[in-house]
């Protein structure tokens, strides 16, 4: 009985904490960056909002929605996550037209970037 009890209480925090933004002091960490745009605009993103390319938001596999990042190149932008993606190559993070345009990811397309959990 205990055993079950503690199974289900493991399980549930581990949903609980998956369905939160994530808030971390950790210290700044890379990711592969891109860019997505006028494809996807006013298309329905993962989390049911339409794609706006120049809002300041972006695409992570695996960041829970509402996650908010400060993402740094040449300057920075803050962004929250509203979708899933990139899903080419090792990239792990997909930022709108407007957010990559803010920091200068344009040119390059593909960089690494600086981010940090807000």
């Amino acid at each position: 009985m205990l055993k079950k009890l503690t199974t289900g209480l493991i399980a549930g925090a581990c949903l609980l904490s998956a369905a939160l933004p994530i808030k971390s002091n950790a210290a700044d960490t890379r990711m592969l960056t891109s860019y997505y745009a006028d494809y996807f605009h006013g298309r329905t993103t993962a989390n049911g909002e339409v794609f706006n390319m120049f809002d300041l938001t972006a695409a992570s596999p695996y960041l829970p929605f509402g996650t908010r990042l400060r993402v740094c190149y040449s300057s920075c932008v803050d962004v929250r996550i509203n979708d899933r993606g990139p899903y080419v190559g090792n990239r792990t993070l997909d930022l709108s037209y407007g957010a990559a345009s803010r920091i200068g990811l344009l040119g390059p397309g593909v960089a690494w970037t600086t981010v940090t959990y807000l």
